[in-house]
């Protein structure tokens, strides 16, 4: 095969790699969103990321944009319409309502699915990313809706925010609804006015408010005297558990058509990225896709690149630290059985080791240990063998440690 007939080495548009220092990070947000999902009792869950492509065609289920542009869908070898799942909410109606009869209620629930959308990649969106979904079923209290946006605030102190790089921006589909009678809107024209608020953060202020005269609703009926019932009674539950850095935001609305309740969003507070990280809402009539019962949720969605620019932005992404604490360079082949059997007992000691066969020269295998950010490295060579004598080299500050092959070990374990 000629060079021009080679393959190339990019990535389908829109999705990543993840090599091992990206897989480190997936990982430790994995690990954070897992241990504060559990300690609020939440249990997890998965499921394929193929679905029928009706669950995202039926009514309520996703936005028109969606469905009709963004979504990858196709026709498989028997004939069936699937889709690759564009987000999670849809898929765990469907598997509650299918044991509704057999779960107990209220159901915490939590996921880490890939989700895949067709769209224009950019900053903090692509074309598959990981979401973190926490939901909960089976109950109509906004003590749930408050303990879910807790979840929210809690993951993003564990991963080391502070309550001021970032505002929890409450809305509510009620308030709106409310709006559109007061101000008898037609469907079509409340319609216009939901999308609207959605695009209120990306107009001029005058823009906006030309266009919701237009609508025939006047700006001050945005900011009303009284927090919303719904949203006043989820800010002051909130609060009294520790949360202070909610507040109302009648332009949050969320794209979705199935939310039905108090809808929020994490904005982060950086000037360089004031946007929303991520959000959600109620939805207390999805499940009625599947029966005749509908079921209450209320849950949100927390992507992984978002909150990774976040994270980079703040100095809070952990620096890559490889699996492996210490390379063992081999010097030449004669000692690599050596080599391999100091390993072996290292390993027996609960320290990862990884073990250079010896095929290149010592140099090299240094290098290799850096560019892998290994932290320690040990030359096993014919003197070393007959001394019983090492040192180990620590790969960041150049510091070195004579050590016999009785305290070896015990170095390790103590570094």
């Amino acid at each position: 095969m000629s060079k021009k007939d080679k393959l190339s080495t990019e990535a389908y548009k829109g999705v990543r790699d993840f090599y091992p220092e990206d897989q480190a990070f997936f990982n430790y947000l994995c690990h954070a969103c897992q241990s504060v999902a559990e300690r609020f009792g939440y249990a997890e869950y998965h499921a394929s990321i193929l679905e029928p492509a009706e669950l995202y065609k039926a009514k309520g289920a996703e936005s028109e944009e969606i469905v009709n542009e963004q979504t990858y869908t196709f026709v498989d070898r028997g004939g069936r319409e699937v889709t690759l799942r564009p987000e999670m909410t849809p898929t765990v109606a469907r598997m509650v309502a299918a044991k509704r009869r057999e779960l107990g209620f209220p159901l915490r629930l939590f996921s880490i699915p890939n989700v895949f959308r067709y769209e224009r990649p950019q900053r903090g969106r692509l074309r598959e990313h990981w979401q973190l979904n926490v939901d909960i079923f089976g109950s109509r209290s906004l003590s749930a809706d408050a303990e879910v946006i807790a979840v929210a605030h809690a993951l993003m102190l564990q991963l080391g925010a502070k309550e001021s790089d970032f505002t929890i921006k409450l809305g509510s589909r009620a308030f709106i609804d409310e709006l559109a009678k007061k101000y008898s809107l037609a469907p079509d024209v409340a319609k216009l006015f939901t999308q609207l608020l959605d695009r209120r953060a990306k107009m001029p202020a005058e823009e906006f408010e030309e266009k919701l005269s237009e609508l025939g609703i006047p700006n001050e009926a945005l900011s009303p005297a009284d927090l919303p019932s719904d949203v006043g009674e989820i800010i002051s539950l909130l609060k009294e558990s520790g949360v202070t850095n909610a507040e109302f935001d009648p332009s949050i609305v969320r794209g979705f058509n199935y939310y039905t309740g108090v809808v929020f969003e994490i904005f982060d507070t950086h000037p360089e990225n004031n946007r929303a990280l991520f959000g959600g809402g109620r939805y207390d009539n999805l499940t009625e896709l599947f029966d005749d019962e509908p079921l209450p949720g209320v849950g949100f969605g927390m992507g992984d690149v978002t909150i990774q620019n976040f994270l980079e932005l703040r100095g809070l992404k952990p620096a890559y630290v490889s699996a492996a604490t210490l390379y063992l360079a081999t010097a030449s082949p004669e000692a690599l059985p050596h080599t391999t059997a100091m390993a072996e007992e290292l390993r027996k000691n609960n320290i990862n080791v990884a073990v250079d066969f010896g095929e290149k020269k010592l140099g090299e295998q240094i290098k290799t240990a850096a560019k892998q950010h290994i932290p320690y490295l040990m030359v096993v060579g014919a003197d070393e063998i007959a001394s019983g004598n090492f040192v180990a080299r620590n790969l960041d500050t150049g510091e070195e440690t004579k050590l016999t092959q009785n305290e070896i070990v015990s170095f390790f374990n103590n570094n």
